[in-house]
């Protein structure tokens, strides 16, 4: 198993990539912690594993109180920190005019402090075990822009560069920091924002996965455990020589005009 002896800490855990991620971390033998703002969201997922595999810590990754209250539990449960995934995410639908100033900041909250907050909890015990790997979930839309959702692309792609600023000073720690950005995946996020989408297009959320899809050369979206394999690969030795990488795993939605056709 390409994860034994490891802990991680996957943030958003109980659903969607967080999920997946997890199921395929204690698959390899990771022991991992996750976590959510939605207590009975976690209770469901924690059914679902083997007693002594998984532990839950609810709370939100844009508070530092929690953050830190995270980063003990996944400690006190594994004894360490080996892994940190940062997949827990916020996202608003709503052209730059329209945005209101409060919903802007709780992604940015979220996707770009949130991770910047566990990646400097989490790094003197990755530090002080002898290194570790932290794997950012961003999106395609932080490398290319989508319509109507400046908030969402502007906060993946800081993420990116964050990945990239810790992976250059803390690499001499022999702590890697890798990103991850998936293209279109059926998770409970993405469908909510399709929604939004949809209505104000007067159309459905089916109709219109099937056009956001027709450009891409796979010609679908993703699932979630599509994207597992890859976080299983950053967090094992398998990628030990590789920081500051920006892993797109999208169909090949980026080389197509993905954005035309939403």
């Amino acid at each position: 198993m390409k994860l034994e002896g490891k802990t991680a800490l996957v943030t958003g855990g109980g659903t969607g990539i967080g999920a997946a991620i997890t199921e395929r971390f204690v698959a390899e033998g990771a022991k991992v912690c996750i976590t959510g703002r939605r207590k009975e969201r976690l209770e469901q997922a924690l059914a679902g594993f083997p007693t002594g595999s998984v532990v839950a810590c609810q709370g939100d990754v844009s508070s530092y109180d929690d953050v830190k209250r995270m980063i003990a539990t996944t400690v006190d449960f594994g004894g360490t920190i080996d892994i940190l995934v940062n997949n827990a995410a916020s996202d608003v639908y709503g052209f730059l005019a329209e945005l209101d100033p409060a919903d802007w900041q709780r992604v940015l909250d979220v996707n770009l402090t949130g991770p910047f907050m566990l990646i400097k909890e989490s790094l003197p015990h990755m530090m002080k075990n002898g290194g570790g790997s932290i794997i950012n979930i961003a999106s395609i839309g932080g490398i290319r822009c989508m319509p109507g959702s400046p908030a969402y692309g502007v906060s993946k792609a800081g993420l990116i560069h964050l990945t990239k600023a810790t992976a250059l000073d803390y690499g001499p720690y022999k702590v890697r920091c890798n990103v991850v950005c998936p293209g279109a995946t059926r998770t409970e996020m993405f469908e909510a924002t399709l929604t939004e989408i949809a209505q104000a297009q007067g159309t459905t959320v089916d109709a219109l996965l099937e056009h956001f899809s027709s450009p891409v050369p796979l010609r679908r979206v993703s699932t979630p455990a599509e994207m597992a394999g890859t976080c299983v690969f950053l967090a094992g030795e398998d990628s030990s020589f590789m920081t500051g990488a920006v892993l797109v795993v999208d169909g090949g939605a980026v080389i197509v005009d993905v954005a035309g056709a939403i």
